[in-house]
């Protein structure tokens, strides 16, 4: 599967743990939409993924990627410490100049 360097480097930081390097693959402004909540920034966005790893313990493992333009639409399998694990989500992304402008997770 070819992805861009960005996703790469989100899946690798995510399956890692590594919040600081997550928070890296977003813009200043990015937008982040998760579990019905809005996370806008890095600093948000670093909190955010930081809570999550704390919470969940989730990795990452893609299974289809397709992309239109800067939209693009990872599905991968995430397996964690919640209930229903493993589960298969969708990224939807916006990419601009290499970084993450726009984020949401669906089931």
């Amino acid at each position: 599967m070819n992805l861009p360097k960005v996703i790469t480097d989100l899946i690798s930081a995510q399956n890692s743990f590594n919040s600081i390097a997550y928070t890296n693959c977003f813009s200043e402004n990015a937008v982040v939409f998760d579990e019905g909540k809005t996370h806008q920034g890095k600093q948000d966005i670093q909190h955010w993924i930081e809570e999550s790893n704390k919470n969940y313990r989730s990795v990452m493992k893609p299974l289809a990627y397709t992309e239109n333009d800067t939209s693009s639409i990872l599905t991968a399998e995430c397996s964690g410490t919640f209930d229903g694990s493993p589960i298969t989500l969708k990224f939807h992304f916006d990419i601009v100049d290499g970084k993450i402008e726009y984020l949401k997770v669906t089931g």
